[in-house]
């Protein structure tokens, strides 16, 4: 016969295998994102006559996950003198290597861009948008994301490594970046491509 606050034995170990079930298995996942496979990239009006696209070359950042309980957040640093337009009289008059513009880049004041947000709108499992908010120029503004691709594989070593396609457009004149205003459309299209391996 059992005292008071006895388990039996058996009953102690389906209590702990829930648990372990419940609790552990839930712990959210960190992920480190993979630069050399990270490049987000932008589209932009050129004077209305063409669009202009690049990217940058350097990301950093981390991802946590938890896919059961289907929450997750995002953080990532863009270094802005990485900016690649495929020319690089355009690369340094954006970043201001050349002559330091208040209305573009500026690298050497603001050097890096980041991006601090949280995963929502799961479906199957994975997450299909982010909102978050985007810092860029000494200016934080709302920019939320539309993840339009999501899948998770066994990466490396025995790690997971999962990859996104990201979407977004903002106004850059929200941010001081008015080079152009009025000569130039001030929208751009942001699409991200990321690969970040659990740690």
């Amino acid at each position: 016969m059992l005292r008071t606050g006895q388990i039996r034995p058996a009953a102690l170990a389906l209590v702990l295998g829930l648990f372990s079930v419940c609790g552990a298995v839930a712990a959210p996942m960190t992920y480190r994102i993979d630069s050399a496979h990270t490049y987000p990239s932008f589209e932009v009006d050129h004077g209305g006559v063409s669009v202009w696209r690049g990217k940058f070359n350097s990301t950093s950042g981390t991802i946590t996950m938890d896919k059961e309980a289907r929450t997750g957040t995002i953080s990532v640093t863009i270094d802005v003198s990485s900016i690649d337009f495929g020319n690089q009289g355009l690369n340094d008059h954006v970043t201001g290597a050349q002559r330091p513009d208040p209305t573009m880049l500026d690298a050497a004041q603001f050097p890096t861009a980041t991006y601090e947000g949280r995963l929502t709108a799961w479906v199957d499992g994975a997450p299909t948008a982010v909102e978050g908010t985007l810092t860029m120029h000494g200016v934080s503004r709302p920019v939320n994301l539309e993840i339009r691709e999501f899948t998770c594989a066994a990466g490396r070593g025995g790690s997971e490594t999962c990859g996104a396609d990201a979407y977004a457009e903002f106004d850059r004149s929200d941010f001081g970046v008015t080079f152009g205003q009025g000569r130039f459309d001030m929208g751009v299209v942001l699409r991200i491509q990321v690969e970040a391996n659990s740690q």
